[in-house]
């Protein structure tokens, strides 16, 4: 009687105790920890030193020189009037300070959420704007929610061939406005057939204007790598490229206009002055109709889930790629985007995400601490305030540039080496992922690379590794099955099947299958049903089935499944002692057994 109650305690599942769990969380809640987590300027201000603030500042000047023209750039990429890439760059910036939690990040638009944008910010601004405030909260709720863990299922495969994807294609939708075309859409195909379509009608000055532009970008890059002189001047120049090369380009456009004649493609008007500070619309009007909030939710469509997924992958990949040894809290930093977003939709800002390209100027910049952002936010103000008529003579060929040298950056060609060096393997759902969004959508193209990842983990899964030996034993034909993962739903008739299959083709006597558990940490009901199968199965072929030190945890499944499989999991003996108790029935290590798996139980 007492062996079959500490079989019924050993078998029972373990159920977690609800209320300490609540508990527990009301205590972590409340803790002060908390606080400053959720707001990461409370551990970092109390500390903040005097000989910081000139690292800061310069770090934030240096960044907002790179700032102002890529918002200008990125918001004509968008399919909006340039001054939305302005109204996009400061207010990130601002909102980072408080929630950020990665000194280096800097918050706004980039040339994939301008691109995501696109298609529907050209019907009308409004759009961009509730999508931001959407996006952001979308973002902000899977951050309380801890869902940061929902990044580790894309693999650095999928995102290589999302970017790489993404950055052709913007790349290209700028080669027409590199030689003085207008282009058609910022589509792959579509922009490079018309730029073939239409070679006699390049502009010369704004061609050469690009071309000599994109080459002194790229060449202003690897001034870095200078080893002579001094090396802070060449690093802070080549930080400036960006800023130079927009100077010269207005400079240039400025004084060779004359009398109304300008001999480059220019931006033209930008709206001077700050944004309003107001609710995001929730409606709007597109040429003289009514569109309401329902129908620009059917617009905007898959874009609401896309978005925020690429925003939350583009700031998690730079705040791990820039966290220099320390751990990265991926939900806190959806919080910190979630805000920035919500925050940014009150000044009429199109989605934003962290900047790969100012987050790495910021950190060759010495930034000290997230307050560098304000430097930078407050930059873009007053080029909002006082510099709007001045971007009036920025050559759209130089803007161009400008971004299609920022998309070669993004070219990680070394990555598929890497890959195919590594696991070829891998190039599956890279190729998966850049194809379909080369030649479909950035949305559905991700999806994809997901799936296409997802096949081999599914796969993977339901084919686990499974050897097995036959060995003799005190005289007798045994069986050794070693599963080297774990069991769950999609493998369990795959081992049934394996099993079956090699006691068929074995032409000895086979007394007994030794099924080993070492690895098997966790089964599911699937899994149990397809043993207890598999024990009915090998009967039929006059054979006996063993669990072998099992979990104990999967081991329950089983025998709450059916009390009766509980004689076949065995948990203290050597194989040779295996086999002789089961030859001998009378062996009384049974006990044993019992009394050695609850001890590890209790130990547990």
């Amino acid at each position: 009687m007492r062996a079959n109650d500490n079989e019924e305690n050993l078998y029972r599942e373990q159920l977690p105790d609800v209320a300490t769990l609540i508990r527990e969380s009301g205590r972590k809640f409340c803790r002060p920890a908390t606080i400053t987590n959720k707001f990461p300027i409370l551990s970092w201000l109390p500390r903040y030193r005097s000989a910081y603030v000139v690292q800061d500042f310069i770090a934030g000047f240096t960044v907002g020189l790179t700032t102002i023209p890529q918002a200008i750039a990125y918001g004509v990429v968008a399919g909006l009037e340039p001054q939305y890439g302005l109204y996009s760059a400061f207010m990130g910036c601002f909102t980072y300070i408080v929630f950020g939690s990665c000194k280096d990040v800097t918050i706004a638009t980039t040339a994939i959420m301008a691109l995501m944008v696109n298609q529907y910010a050209t019907i009308s601004p409004d759009y961009a704007v509730l999508v931001c405030f959407l996006a952001g909260s979308i973002i902000l709720l899977l951050g309380l929610l801890n869902m940061g863990v929902l990044v580790r299922f894309i693999s650095i495969p999928v995102i290589t061939g999302f970017t790489m994807a993404a950055a052709t294609t913007i790349g290209s939708a700028q080669i027409n406005n590199l030689v003085g075309l207008k282009g058609p859409s910022n589509d792959l195909l579509p922009s490079w057939q018309h730029f073939f379509m239409n070679l006699t009608s390049i502009r010369l000055w704004d061609a050469l204007l690009g071309v000599l532009t994109l080459v002194f970008l790229l060449l202003m890059k690897q001034l870095t790598k200078i080893k002579w002189g001094h090396r802070l001047v060449w690093k802070y120049l080549s930080l400036s490229r960006n800023a130079l090369a927009v100077i010269f380009g207005t400079f240039l456009a400025y004084i060779l206009s004359r009398d109304g004649y300008q001999p480059f493609r220019v931006t033209g008007n930008i709206t001077a002055g700050l944004p309003p500070f107001r609710l995001p619309p929730f409606s709007t009007v597109v040429d003289g109709e009514y569109v309401s909030f329902g129908d620009m939710i059917s617009t905007v469509g898959a874009s609401l889930a896309s978005i925020p997924m690429i925003a939350i992958l583009e700031i998690v990949a730079i705040s791990k790629a820039f966290s220099k040894g320390k751990i990265v809290d991926a939900s806190q930093e959806m919080i910190a985007l979630g805000m920035c977003n919500i925050m940014g939709s009150f000044v009429l800002s199109m989605p934003v995400t962290g900047s790969f390209t100012r987050t790495a100027v910021n950190n060759a910049s010495g930034v000290r601490t997230p307050l560098g952002g304000a430097v930078t936010g407050a930059l873009v103000l007053m080029a909002l305030a006082f510099l709007t008529q001045t971007f009036y003579y920025i050559p759209k060929s130089t803007l161009a540039a400008l971004i299609i040298a920022a998309m070669i950056s993004l070219m990680e060609l070394e990555k598929i080496s890497d890959m195919w060096k590594a696991k070829k393997r891998d190039l599956f759902p890279f190729l998966v992922t850049i194809v379909t969004c080369l030649f479909w959508s950035l949305e559905y193209g991700i999806v994809c690379g997901i799936v296409a990842n997802l096949i081999y983990i599914l796969y993977s899964s339901a084919r686990p590794q499974v050897l097995i030996t036959l060995e003799k034993i005190n005289g007798y034909e045994v069986a050794l099955v070693d599963v080297k993962q774990k069991l769950d739903y999609a493998s369990a008739e795959y081992l049934k099947e394996k099993v079956v299959a090699y006691l068929n083709q074995q032409d000895c006597k086979i007394l007994l299958v030794v099924l080993k558990g070492q690895e098997i940490n966790s089964i599911d009901y699937t899994v149990a049903m397809n043993i207890i199968s598999l024990q009915g199965d090998i009967k039929a072929l006059n054979c006996d089935l063993i669990c072998w030190n099992w979990n104990i945890g999967s081991a329950g499944v089983v025998c709450r499944l059916k009390s009766d499989m509980r004689s076949i999991f065995k948990f203290d003996y050597e194989l040779e002692e295996l086999v002789a108790s089961h030859i001998d029935p009378s062996n009384t290590a049974s006990t044993v057994t019992i009394d050695t798996a609850q001890s590890q139980v209790n130990a547990a």
